[in-house]
């Protein structure tokens, strides 16, 4: 696996927005139902995993720190960077050679020595945390295939981050929660639930789309939502309250008097969740709307108005 910060094509000292900006344009790109190239399905998958480090506060420190490797997997201790022989990486440096010294010279399993058993455990646990895969590790045991799956959620869903049961390939089901901060077409890497590669093989991982499904009252905008309100014309002229619907149930709020079409008030915290536990706001639009039917007071109303206007011109 690649720096994420090189798959998205971002700096180091990126900010959220722009690491979110990296990662959509990277799948809108290569996303599968839009994009035949062969390749383009790996692509996709490089660019999810590399998101769910940079795109959440916590994994992306600890990949800074060299806490964990490309693929959100720990680093073993002491093998920081280890990518196999020669890999260049600050685990390249270990020296077998002095710690067999400084562990009393001898080469067998004794007390002091370092044994073959131990020497192959190191090993082993060196390949696994670089993420290596299937057969690689000099022999070392196979990794299973990772699965797709898709997972259709409303908004209402990811508002009150409900858990789901997903059926997985092979017939195996499992409760998901969905993450905070989670955008359309974004694949969450469920790790260990993935084809199985025989008693000592390390299983793959499933790999979960996520759909949003579109909503006939908001539109998503990031985590805010916005959405249009209809405005009673007296409310307008005279000013009111008037109930907003929310995800998690209308809302009042007040509107001055003379408040005109399409002027838009925030609503702070009655958006999606954002990945540090806050929420986004959600855009009131106001749309006026006139009574139904003849309205003779108004009618007349309007007419002085626009010969006011005309004696005026």
């Amino acid at each position: 696996m690649r720096n994420p910060y090189e798959v998205l094509g971002v700096p180091k000292g990126a900010s959220e927005a722009e690491v979110k900006k990296a990662f959509r344009k990277l799948a809108k790109a290569y996303h599968p139902d839009s994009n035949k190239d062969p390749k383009a399905k790996e692509r996709f998958a490089e660019a999810n995993t590399a998101y769910e480090i940079l795109g959440d506060k916590d994994k992306r420190g600890q990949f800074d720190r060299g806490e964990i490797d490309g693929e959100g997997k720990p680093r073993a201790s002491g093998f920081e960077g280890f990518s196999g022989f020669g890999g260049g990486g600050r685990g390249s440096a270990f020296d077998f050679e002095g710690f067999t010294r400084r562990s009393g010279g001898g080469g067998g399993a004794g007390p002091g020595g370092v044994g073959e058993d131990f020497l192959s455990h190191i090993f082993d646990q060196a390949f696994r945390a670089g993420g290596a895969g299937p057969g690689a590790g000099r022999g070392g045991p196979a990794r299973g295939e990772d699965v797709a799956a898709e997972l259709s959620v409303t908004l209402e869903q990811i508002a009150g981050e409900e858990k789901m049961r997903i059926g997985l390939p092979g017939g195996r089901d499992v409760d998901v929660m969905v993450p905070k901060g989670v955008v359309d077409g974004q694949t969450i890497r469920l790790r260990g639930l993935g084809g199985q590669a025989g008693p000592r093989g390390e299983p793959g991982d499933a790999l979960l789309t996520i759909r949003v499904l579109p909503h006939p009252v908001f539109k998503v905008e990031g985590a805010d939502l916005r959405a249009t309100v209809d405005l009673p014309l007296e409310d307008a002229v005279l000013g009111g309250t008037l109930r907003v619907p929310t995800l998690t149930g209308a809302v009042e709020m007040k509107v001055p008097a003379m408040t005109s079409s399409g002027r838009t008030f925030r609503l702070r915290g009655k958006g999606l969740p954002k990945k540090d536990g806050s929420r986004g706001d959600l855009l009131a639009t106001t749309a006026v709307t006139l009574p139904a039917g003849e309205d003779a007071a108004l009618a007349e109303y309007a007419r002085r108005r626009r010969e006011a206007k005309a004696g005026t011109a």
